[in-house]
């Protein structure tokens, strides 16, 4: 129904674990099981469904614009060495870029690393659709 990362476009029947379609393609609306009635109910939706899927895609396009070389600061509490008191993670980004540049929601951050737990400079990328993604400067500094 929608295009997934890593795992078909719009349109496409792909085969994946029964536990994946029912805890989250199915519940998500991203996907339907494959039957006659679906396929049927597509094919009638599609020109729908691939506006809104090019909606979608430009409106992505148009805040990873908006967040490129864009950078922020947060403001943390620290020891003396550098390491914070607690951590800065996903919540603490996405409230600070969406108080200082655009709207931005806590599951759009991703930090494969883990959450910030020390001052300094960290490359944090927003995963805005599908295939778009970008890299926002996250600058921890001590209060």
């Amino acid at each position: 129904m929608e295009r997934v990362s890593n795992l078909g476009d719009l349109g496409e029947e792909v085969i994946v674990k029964n536990g994946y379609a029912r805890n989250y393609l199915i519940p998500t609306g991203k996907a339907v099981r494959a039957s006659r009635d679906s396929r049927k109910m597509f094919e009638q939706r599609r020109s729908e469904l691939e506006r809104i899927a090019n909606a979608k895609l430009t409106d992505a396009g148009d805040r990873a614009t908006a967040l490129a070389e864009r950078s922020v600061t947060i403001v943390a509490r620290a020891s003396d060495e550098g390491k914070l008191y607690g951590s800065v993670g996903t919540t603490e980004i996405a409230r600070v870029l969406t108080e200082n540049v655009l709207p931005v929601s806590k599951s759009e951050v991703r930090m494969p690393d883990g959450a910030i737990r020390a001052l300094g400079e960290y490359d944090v990328e927003i995963h805005l659709y599908a295939d778009i993604a970008q890299t926002v400067k996250v600058v921890v500094v001590a209060q």
